[in-house]
């Protein structure tokens, strides 16, 4: 996923609106223009047309991106077109003011991404040429990191259980300079990660709370994912429609690795704590049970409900780990609640914050690099809903409404002093797109990634 070297022999790519296209065609030589004509090239959404040379070679290549009410039904319009393409090296040489040159180049990028773990796939033909003005590095760095979150969101659990993304976690520390530090099965409770250990104690492979650190001087941004390897939803047994996609559920510590990865690459100028507990929620003798009360590392105590909600969990303990040490932002990303895909669908990735200036920021940043985010609210007469009576805390509240707040609302009792922000997302692209195959997909991580300038005054 890398841009193409310079080449004087590049394909120039035209991309047009469908206002754009009967001014271009006059530029054109009459038998350009007739070709184009003849081939019905409109300028529509994904439609392409190859101009030929006088040879019979491949002199140039239309894109259309459709009218400005039809992109913004979408995302990444010349990346549809650039999967269709023929095998070549290709380089911008005309695009439309409407359209964000570097989301477009990213888009490429993206497009271009394989799963080919367990079966060979063909690569996308087209490469293209980093178009001027573009910061190349930056581009690839996030297309890097983004291809880092979809292989293990991807891989199944039988090879990405806590063990795996442990590795997959220490591989990346290694290629950037960071530490791990890793506390495995009993130590958990000797480290005082009591509700870690009791979701992950049935699995075959042991829980772990993964631990990393990078740069030494700058703001302190924790970034803490949920890291469910795999979710039967334990005693509360979920059935099998609801468990088909459960290799996915620790898509949340896929993407904070994978923007761990981008900040890494790019050396932006903070100091970078990932916080990942990773479990296996599976069923056994030793399963903890509906109606147990555990007690987390805050002191908090939590009334089991469901067993089936067992994310938020792994996640108390983590983020009040994160909160013991000094931090100027903690964000956390998980796959935490259906409720959040009722809500918003699989495209939009809501977040919570108690900061009006943070949710402005995320959300003019989403719109500027196509990572689309929504703001939902951490409503405080919610609050009630949590508290069951004989513990602090329920983890999981009768009737069913606002389950994505509810959640929130029990992460956020959690952290006290550091400003605050979670994100529950999808993880999954349920059908092919644009830049998006059917699979893994990073949310919330590029819109992060842009909004940590003004988030954390770098």
């Amino acid at each position: 996923m890398k841009f193409a070297a310079p080449d004087s022999q590049a394909i120039s790519l035209y991309i047009l609106t469908s206002d754009e296209v009967d001014g271009w065609k006059d530029s054109l030589s009459d038998a350009a223009r007739n070709w184009v004509e003849a081939n019905g090239f409109t300028g529509g959404l994904g439609q392409h047309c190859i101009l030929p040379s006088e040879g019979g070679e491949i002199a140039g290549v239309a894109i259309g991106v459709g009218s400005e009410p039809s992109l913004k039904r979408g995302r990444f319009p010349v990346a549809k077109a650039a999967a269709n393409l023929p095998e070549g090296t290709y380089r911008l040489a005309m695009v439309p003011r409407l359209l964000n040159v570097e989301n477009e180049a990213l888009g490429w990028l993206l497009a271009q991404y394989r799963f080919d773990r367990y079966a060979k796939k063909t690569a996308m033909p087209a490469r293209l040429i980093a178009p001027e003005d573009v910061d190349a590095a930056r581009v690839e760095a996030i297309a890097a990191g983004e291809a880092l979150t979809r292989d293990l969101i991807n891989t199944p659990a039988s090879d990405m259980g806590p063990t795996a993304l442990q590795s997959a976690a220490e591989t990346l520390a290694a290629e950037f300079g960071a530490t791990v530090k890793v506390t495995t099965g009993k130590a958990l409770l000797s480290e005082n990660f009591p509700m870690i250990h009791t979701v992950g104690r049935a699995a075959a492979d042991a829980p772990r709370l993964i631990e990393m650190k990078w740069g030494d001087a700058g703001p302190r941004l924790t970034l803490v994912g949920k890291g469910v390897c795999f979710d039967t939803g334990g005693l509360n047994l979920k059935p099998g429609a609801s468990m088909g996609l459960m290799k996915k559920d620790m898509g949340g510590a896929a993407t904070v690795l994978g923007l761990a990865c981008m900040i890494m690459a790019l050396d932006l100028p903070l100091q970078l704590r990932v916080l990942v507990p990773a479990v296996e929620n599976a069923v056994a003798g030793n399963a903890f049970r509906p109606q147990d009360i555990l007690t987390s590392r805050k002191g908090l105590t939590v009334e089991i409900n469901n067993t089936d909600a067992e994310g938020r969990l792994v996640l108390a303990d983590a983020l009040a780990l994160a909160d013991e040490e000094p931090t100027d932002l903690i964000v956390s990303m998980a796959t935490l609640t259906g409720a959040a895909r009722v809500a918003v669908g699989p495209d939009l990735a809501p977040f919570y914050t108690d900061s009006d200036d943070t949710a402005q920021a995320l959300s003019q940043s989403g719109a500027a690099v196509a990572d689309p985010v929504w703001r939902m609210p951490f409503h405080a007469p919610y609050e009630a809903m949590i508290e069951p009576g004989i513990a602090d805390l329920d983890n999981a509240p009768k009737g069913g409404f606002a389950g994505s707040i509810t959640a929130a609302l029990f992460l956020r009792r959690f952290v006290e002093r550091a400003p605050y922000l979670h994100f529950d997302i999808y993880g999954w692209q349920p059908s092919a797109a644009p830049a998006r195959p059917k699979g893994g997909v990073g949310q919330g991580a590029r819109a992060l990634l842009d909004a940590l300038p003004k988030l954390l005054d770098l």
